[in-house]
């Protein structure tokens, strides 16, 4: 049970370093950290997700598990081709911010797949307690933290507090992803041109690759210490395809992701037509991503209001002031202060600026430049 003095000071450490502009490498570190005060960790898990699709696009290990094998290709098969209440999916579409393995079991562990198929024989861990990065409708992210052998499982309390810092954990993050891409370099000249395809086989090994995927894989590795395999989103969208191929869900997977070199790609999976002997084959495809492909994703966020939302896509659009107002049916004094809110949220002091932020951050740099085999800009 966390006491309540060192749970508030975490609680208002956590808050601070979320408002503090930290890169999220800097605010992953310092956040999971200071957790460890209030709710006792040896191993903890930090994953960042598409909010549109609570796909997995990074994943981050802390304490025990820096040190062993890595098996994050086997962990995005089992986590987005299950489903279970724990699992970080099912507790974004039901809105639940934290939970913990043996809470929701009534103590029998081995009644999550997860836990009795991969996480005890694997690492040894007992128990697992689960928070979801979600500000407002997006979830952002999650994290997982372990205990083993010796160690008691999380209590209510601690389940309870973790719930409490799930919107300070979604702030950092998505403060953290506007500051990697105000930072991020141009687009490497050495980039690959169009999408890049790989064949995943029923063994969910890849078995086939087009002409630039592995330039196109390198560019998911992140450099930080902590980072997990590039491959775990791959991973995540192959066990999320053979859910689809069952039935289970409805859309075919995808997610963005913001490579190494500061590049949007847009990942899909789709399982093929079973020939021959190659039933059960999924074809991952990666690619530049399309501007309106990025817009909502970085508008969201800003963190702007609906209303905001609404303003920033007509200016988008090229709408002017008294238009903006006739349309959403306000004075232009109130479009002008959201205007104002807009700008100061998106760190820009202007429509062009603001455009500028959203739109060109991946393109402008390689405008004017021959069209590639995709009919987007050549690197």
């Amino acid at each position: 049970m966390p006491r309540g003095l060192t749970a508030e000071r975490v609680r208002q450490d956590v808050d601070v370093v979320s408002r503090a502009g930290l890169d999220l490498e800097t605010f992953l570190e310092e956040a999971v950290e200071s957790l460890a005060r209030a709710v006792p960790w040896v191993s903890a898990c930090l994953a960042t997700h598409d909010p549109g699709t609570h796909l997995l696009t990074s994943a981050r290990k802390y304490g025990a598990l820096r040190s062993m094998n890595s098996r994050d290709h086997e962990f995005g098969l089992i986590e987005y081709g299950t489903v279970e209440p724990t699992a970080f999916t099912e507790l974004a579409v039901t809105r639940t911010a934290a939970a913990g393995v043996h809470q929701v079991t009534g103590g029998e562990v081995e009644r999550s797949g997860r836990m009795s198929s991969f996480m005890v024989p694997n690492f040894g861990f007992t128990d697992e307690a689960r928070v979801v990065f979600r500000d407002g409708n997006e979830v952002w992210g999650g994290m997982a933290l372990f205990r083993g052998d010796g160690d008691r499982p999380f209590d209510d309390s601690e389940v309870d507090f973790l719930a409490g810092v799930s919107t300070a954990f979604a702030r950092g993050v998505r403060t953290g992803l506007l500051t990697r891409m105000a930072d991020a370099p141009a687009p490497s000249v050495a980039a690959p041109s169009g999408p890049a395809v790989l064949i995943v086989g029923s063994d969910d090994e890849i078995v086939q690759m087009s002409v630039g995927a592995e330039e196109r894989i390198a560019d998911l590795i992140a450099t930080s210490p902590a980072a997990g395999d590039p491959l775990s989103p791959v991973a995540a969208l192959v066990g999320a395809a053979r859910r689809y191929a069952r039935g289970e869900t409805t859309t075919p997977p995808r997610c963005r992701v913001r490579a190494a070199s500061g590049m949007w790609l847009v990942l899909h999976a789709s399982p093929l037509t079973s020939f021959g002997d190659r039933g059960g084959d999924v074809v991952v495809t990666i690619e530049e991503a399309r501007p309106p492909e990025i817009v909502a994703l970085v508008v969201a966020a800003f963190g702007l209001t609906q209303r905001e939302r609404d303003v920033t896509q007509l200016v988008l659009q090229g709408v002017d002031t008294k238009e903006i107002a006739a349309t959403l049916h306000v004075s232009t004094y109130t479009v002008q202060d959201h205007l104002k809110s807009v700008f100061d949220k998106a760190d820009v002091r202007s429509r062009r600026e603001l455009i500028a932020r959203i739109y060109f951050d991946q393109y402008v740099p390689r405008m004017g430049s021959e069209l590639g085999p995709s009919g987007w800009f050549s690197s």
